[in-house]
Protein backbone atom coordinates (compact mmCIF):
# COMPACT_ATOMS: atom_id res chain seq x y z
CA UNK A 1 0.00 0.00 0.00
CA UNK A 2 1.45 3.51 -0.41
CA UNK A 3 2.94 5.58 2.16
CA UNK A 4 0.46 9.14 1.77
CA UNK A 5 1.35 12.05 4.22
CA UNK A 6 -1.54 13.54 6.13
CA UNK A 7 -2.01 16.56 3.90
CA UNK A 8 -2.33 14.83 0.77
CA UNK A 9 -4.74 12.31 2.28
CA UNK A 10 -6.51 15.85 3.25
CA UNK A 11 -7.07 16.65 -0.23
CA UNK A 12 -7.92 13.26 -1.53
CA UNK A 13 -10.91 12.16 1.57
CA UNK A 14 -14.22 13.46 0.89
CA UNK A 15 -15.33 15.95 3.80
CA UNK A 16 -18.46 13.62 4.53
CA UNK A 17 -16.42 9.94 4.35
CA UNK A 18 -14.38 8.16 7.00
CA UNK A 19 -11.85 10.64 9.50
CA UNK A 20 -7.94 10.93 8.14
CA UNK A 21 -7.44 8.84 11.42
CA UNK A 22 -9.65 5.74 10.93
CA UNK A 23 -8.60 5.84 7.11
CA UNK A 24 -4.83 5.47 8.01
CA UNK A 25 -5.56 2.85 10.07
CA UNK A 26 -6.97 0.85 7.68
CA UNK A 27 -4.75 1.09 5.36
CA UNK A 28 -2.18 -0.50 7.33
CA UNK A 29 -4.35 -3.45 6.59
CA UNK A 30 -4.86 -3.97 2.83
CA UNK A 31 -1.52 -5.40 0.79
CA UNK A 32 -1.82 -4.88 -2.80
CA UNK A 33 -4.97 -7.16 -2.70
CA UNK A 34 -8.06 -7.07 -5.02
CA UNK A 35 -11.12 -5.97 -4.01
CA UNK A 36 -13.72 -6.85 -6.17
CA UNK A 37 -16.69 -4.20 -6.27
CA UNK A 38 -19.97 -5.21 -7.48
CA UNK A 39 -22.79 -2.45 -8.16
CA UNK A 40 -25.94 -2.80 -9.10
CA UNK A 41 -27.76 -0.86 -11.94
CA UNK A 42 -30.43 0.04 -9.86
CA UNK A 43 -27.99 2.16 -7.76
CA UNK A 44 -25.97 3.49 -10.46
CA UNK A 45 -29.33 4.80 -12.64
CA UNK A 46 -29.55 7.43 -9.76
CA UNK A 47 -26.74 10.41 -11.45
CA UNK A 48 -26.29 11.27 -7.87
CA UNK A 49 -25.00 8.09 -6.73
CA UNK A 50 -23.08 7.13 -10.07
CA UNK A 51 -21.06 10.37 -9.34
CA UNK A 52 -20.34 9.55 -5.81
CA UNK A 53 -19.72 6.22 -6.80
CA UNK A 54 -16.85 7.35 -9.37
CA UNK A 55 -15.46 9.37 -7.27
CA UNK A 56 -15.12 6.69 -4.24
CA UNK A 57 -13.41 4.37 -6.47
CA UNK A 58 -10.96 7.23 -7.33
CA UNK A 59 -10.13 7.73 -4.10
CA UNK A 60 -9.80 4.29 -3.43
CA UNK A 61 -7.45 4.08 -6.73
CA UNK A 62 -5.23 7.16 -5.24
CA UNK A 63 -5.09 5.74 -1.98
CA UNK A 64 -3.43 2.67 -3.59
CA UNK A 65 -6.25 -0.07 -2.99
CA UNK A 66 -6.66 -2.31 -6.57
CA UNK A 67 -10.06 -1.84 -6.97
CA UNK A 68 -12.43 -4.21 -9.74
CA UNK A 69 -15.79 -3.36 -10.69
CA UNK A 70 -17.92 -5.38 -11.82
CA UNK A 71 -21.28 -3.67 -13.06
CA UNK A 72 -25.35 -4.54 -13.04
CA UNK A 73 -27.51 -2.91 -15.97
CA UNK A 74 -30.31 -4.99 -15.19
CA UNK A 75 -32.98 -1.12 -14.74
CA UNK A 76 -30.74 -0.35 -18.42
CA UNK A 77 -32.04 -3.30 -20.27
CA UNK A 78 -35.83 -3.42 -18.81
CA UNK A 79 -36.02 0.47 -19.95
CA UNK A 80 -34.41 -0.03 -23.08
CA UNK A 81 -37.02 -3.24 -23.89
CA UNK A 82 -39.90 -1.25 -22.44
CA UNK A 83 -38.92 1.35 -25.11
CA UNK A 84 -38.97 -1.30 -27.68
CA UNK A 85 -42.35 -3.03 -26.77
CA UNK A 86 -40.57 -6.02 -25.93
CA UNK A 87 -41.76 -7.51 -22.59
CA UNK A 88 -39.31 -8.66 -19.86
CA UNK A 89 -39.97 -12.17 -18.09
CA UNK A 90 -38.05 -13.44 -14.99
CA UNK A 91 -37.36 -16.88 -13.40
CA UNK A 92 -36.17 -17.12 -10.07
CA UNK A 93 -34.60 -13.19 -10.41
CA UNK A 94 -33.00 -13.90 -13.73
CA UNK A 95 -34.18 -12.52 -17.07
CA UNK A 96 -34.94 -14.78 -19.65
CA UNK A 97 -32.83 -13.75 -22.58
CA UNK A 98 -33.89 -14.72 -25.94
CA UNK A 99 -32.30 -14.60 -28.81
CA UNK A 100 -33.47 -11.19 -29.98
CA UNK A 101 -33.26 -9.66 -26.86
CA UNK A 102 -29.44 -10.88 -26.30
CA UNK A 103 -27.85 -8.35 -28.79
CA UNK A 104 -29.89 -5.33 -26.90
CA UNK A 105 -28.63 -6.57 -23.61
CA UNK A 106 -24.77 -7.15 -24.95
CA UNK A 107 -25.69 -3.36 -26.63
CA UNK A 108 -26.88 -1.89 -23.43
CA UNK A 109 -24.67 -3.34 -21.24
CA UNK A 110 -21.36 -2.34 -22.81
CA UNK A 111 -23.01 0.80 -23.45
CA UNK A 112 -23.09 1.11 -19.77
CA UNK A 113 -19.67 -0.01 -19.18
CA UNK A 114 -18.35 2.23 -21.79
CA UNK A 115 -20.18 5.16 -19.38
CA UNK A 116 -18.29 3.86 -16.44
CA UNK A 117 -14.95 4.28 -17.99
CA UNK A 118 -15.18 7.25 -19.42
CA UNK A 119 -16.54 9.11 -16.19
CA UNK A 120 -13.18 7.61 -14.09
CA UNK A 121 -10.96 8.77 -16.72
CA UNK A 122 -12.38 12.19 -16.13
CA UNK A 123 -11.39 11.84 -12.91
CA UNK A 124 -7.80 11.10 -13.91
CA UNK A 125 -8.10 7.05 -12.63
CA UNK A 126 -7.03 4.99 -15.75
CA UNK A 127 -9.30 2.84 -16.33
CA UNK A 128 -9.77 -0.41 -19.10
CA UNK A 129 -13.26 -1.77 -20.46
CA UNK A 130 -13.58 -5.47 -19.99
CA UNK A 131 -17.38 -6.75 -21.80
CA UNK A 132 -17.69 -9.49 -24.45
CA UNK A 133 -16.42 -7.50 -27.13
CA UNK A 134 -13.30 -6.58 -25.87
CA UNK A 135 -10.60 -8.05 -23.34
CA UNK A 136 -13.12 -10.75 -22.74
CA UNK A 137 -12.51 -12.63 -19.22
CA UNK A 138 -15.92 -14.78 -18.55
CA UNK A 139 -16.25 -18.16 -20.45
CA UNK A 140 -19.65 -19.16 -20.35
CA UNK A 141 -22.27 -21.83 -20.71
CA UNK A 142 -25.68 -21.57 -21.03
CA UNK A 143 -27.38 -21.90 -17.67
CA UNK A 144 -30.06 -23.45 -18.55
CA UNK A 145 -32.74 -23.72 -21.66
CA UNK A 146 -35.54 -22.23 -19.79
CA UNK A 147 -33.55 -18.83 -19.84
CA UNK A 148 -32.31 -18.90 -22.92
CA UNK A 149 -29.19 -17.08 -23.70
CA UNK A 150 -28.21 -16.74 -19.80
CA UNK A 151 -24.84 -17.99 -18.64
CA UNK A 152 -22.82 -19.58 -15.88
CA UNK A 153 -18.81 -18.71 -15.79
CA UNK A 154 -16.88 -22.06 -16.44
CA UNK A 155 -13.77 -20.05 -16.81
CA UNK A 156 -12.18 -16.09 -15.76
CA UNK A 157 -9.00 -15.04 -17.73
CA UNK A 158 -6.58 -14.27 -14.80
CA UNK A 159 -3.89 -12.94 -16.54
CA UNK A 160 -5.87 -10.63 -18.12
CA UNK A 161 -7.20 -9.03 -15.36
CA UNK A 162 -3.22 -8.92 -14.11
CA UNK A 163 -1.94 -7.38 -16.87
CA UNK A 164 -4.35 -4.48 -16.70
CA UNK A 165 -4.56 -3.60 -13.18
CA UNK A 166 -0.19 -3.90 -13.75
CA UNK A 167 -0.98 -0.90 -15.99
CA UNK A 168 -2.47 1.01 -12.97
CA UNK A 169 -5.66 0.62 -14.49
CA UNK A 170 -8.90 -0.54 -12.93
CA UNK A 171 -10.81 -3.03 -14.96
CA UNK A 172 -14.40 -2.20 -15.16
CA UNK A 173 -16.58 -5.72 -16.61
CA UNK A 174 -19.59 -5.90 -17.84
CA UNK A 175 -21.45 -9.30 -16.31
CA UNK A 176 -21.07 -10.93 -20.37
CA UNK A 177 -19.38 -14.11 -21.26
CA UNK A 178 -18.74 -16.02 -24.33
CA UNK A 179 -18.81 -19.64 -24.95
CA UNK A 180 -16.11 -21.30 -26.59
CA UNK A 181 -18.17 -21.33 -29.86
CA UNK A 182 -18.27 -17.40 -29.15
CA UNK A 183 -21.66 -17.35 -28.32
CA UNK A 184 -22.82 -14.04 -25.53
CA UNK A 185 -24.35 -15.00 -23.30
CA UNK A 186 -26.10 -12.98 -20.39
CA UNK A 187 -24.75 -13.46 -16.43
CA UNK A 188 -26.03 -12.65 -13.75
CA UNK A 189 -23.38 -9.61 -11.81
CA UNK A 190 -23.28 -11.08 -8.33
CA UNK A 191 -22.57 -14.59 -10.03
CA UNK A 192 -19.92 -12.73 -12.87
CA UNK A 193 -18.50 -10.92 -9.66
CA UNK A 194 -18.53 -13.60 -7.43
CA UNK A 195 -16.83 -15.77 -9.78
CA UNK A 196 -14.11 -13.50 -10.44
CA UNK A 197 -13.20 -12.87 -6.85
CA UNK A 198 -13.15 -16.58 -6.21
CA UNK A 199 -10.69 -16.72 -8.66
CA UNK A 200 -8.65 -13.99 -8.02
CA UNK A 201 -8.43 -14.99 -4.52
CA UNK A 202 -9.74 -11.70 -3.82
CA UNK A 203 -9.06 -10.01 -0.16
CA UNK A 204 -13.20 -8.49 -0.53
CA UNK A 205 -16.25 -8.72 -2.47
CA UNK A 206 -18.48 -6.06 -1.75
CA UNK A 207 -21.98 -5.79 -3.31
CA UNK A 208 -23.45 -2.31 -3.69
CA UNK A 209 -27.50 -3.28 -3.43
CA UNK A 210 -30.16 -1.11 -3.39
CA UNK A 211 -31.07 -2.94 0.33
CA UNK A 212 -29.32 -1.92 3.83
CA UNK A 213 -28.03 -5.51 4.02
CA UNK A 214 -29.43 -8.55 5.59
CA UNK A 215 -32.25 -7.62 8.20
CA UNK A 216 -33.51 -9.79 10.76
CA UNK A 217 -37.25 -10.30 11.80
CA UNK A 218 -37.63 -6.73 12.93
CA UNK A 219 -35.70 -4.80 10.17
CA UNK A 220 -32.62 -4.26 11.86
CA UNK A 221 -29.22 -4.96 9.99
CA UNK A 222 -27.73 -7.94 10.76
CA UNK A 223 -24.01 -6.85 10.85
CA UNK A 224 -22.11 -10.58 10.17
CA UNK A 225 -23.45 -13.82 9.44
CA UNK A 226 -22.24 -17.08 8.49
CA UNK A 227 -23.22 -20.66 7.15
CA UNK A 228 -25.37 -21.61 10.16
CA UNK A 229 -26.85 -18.02 10.49
CA UNK A 230 -28.17 -18.13 7.00
CA UNK A 231 -29.45 -21.34 6.92
CA UNK A 232 -31.68 -20.45 10.13
CA UNK A 233 -32.91 -17.05 8.36
CA UNK A 234 -33.71 -19.20 5.09
CA UNK A 235 -35.45 -21.69 7.13
CA UNK A 236 -37.38 -19.04 9.44
CA UNK A 237 -38.21 -16.97 6.26
CA UNK A 238 -36.15 -13.61 7.75
CA UNK A 239 -34.30 -14.21 3.88
CA UNK A 240 -36.44 -14.60 1.40
CA UNK A 241 -37.29 -14.06 -2.33
CA UNK A 242 -34.50 -12.59 -4.60
CA UNK A 243 -32.01 -12.40 -1.55
CA UNK A 244 -31.95 -16.36 -1.08
CA UNK A 245 -29.67 -16.81 -4.28
CA UNK A 246 -27.76 -13.07 -3.61
CA UNK A 247 -26.74 -14.94 -0.05
CA UNK A 248 -26.24 -18.35 -1.26
CA UNK A 249 -23.45 -16.95 -3.69
CA UNK A 250 -21.63 -14.81 -1.36
CA UNK A 251 -21.81 -17.99 1.02
CA UNK A 252 -20.40 -19.89 -1.88
CA UNK A 253 -17.63 -16.87 -2.23
CA UNK A 254 -16.93 -16.42 1.36
CA UNK A 255 -16.33 -20.80 1.29
CA UNK A 256 -13.61 -20.41 -1.58
CA UNK A 257 -10.88 -18.32 -0.32
CA UNK A 258 -11.99 -14.88 -0.42
CA UNK A 259 -11.57 -13.34 3.62
CA UNK A 260 -14.56 -11.26 3.54
CA UNK A 261 -17.82 -10.94 1.14
CA UNK A 262 -20.27 -7.86 2.79
CA UNK A 263 -23.43 -6.95 0.78
CA UNK A 264 -23.75 -2.62 1.51
CA UNK A 265 -26.17 0.12 0.81
CA UNK A 266 -25.23 1.49 -2.30
CA UNK A 267 -28.05 4.47 -2.29
CA UNK A 268 -25.84 5.74 0.84
CA UNK A 269 -23.21 8.52 0.32
CA UNK A 270 -19.45 6.80 0.94
CA UNK A 271 -21.24 3.70 1.95
CA UNK A 272 -17.76 1.87 0.18
CA UNK A 273 -15.65 4.16 1.61
CA UNK A 274 -16.63 3.67 4.93
CA UNK A 275 -16.79 -0.53 4.37
CA UNK A 276 -13.34 -0.52 3.86
CA UNK A 277 -11.76 2.61 5.44
CA UNK A 278 -13.54 3.02 8.94
CA UNK A 279 -14.80 1.30 12.35
CA UNK A 280 -18.55 0.79 11.50
CA UNK A 281 -18.37 -1.11 8.46
CA UNK A 282 -21.62 -0.21 6.30
CA UNK A 283 -23.63 -3.64 6.09
CA UNK A 284 -23.89 -7.43 6.29
CA UNK A 285 -20.91 -9.32 6.30
CA UNK A 286 -20.52 -12.85 5.25
CA UNK A 287 -18.50 -15.36 6.65
CA UNK A 288 -18.24 -19.47 6.09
Amino acid sequence: MLEIKEEELKKILPSDGPSIDEVKRYLEKYNDEYIIIKCGGSVLVDQNLFNIFIKNITVLNKLGFIPIIVHGGGKRISNKLNELGIKSTFVKGLRVTEKETIQIVEDVLIEFNKEIVASLDKQNCKSQSINSKENNIITAVQENEELGFVGSPTDINKSTVDKIVDEKKVPVIAPLGLSSEGQTYNINADTAAGSIAKKLKARRLIIMSDVEGVLDSENKLIPEINSNSIKNLIDNETITGGMIPKINNCLDVASNGVKGVVIIDGRKNHSLLFELLSDKGSGTLIRQ
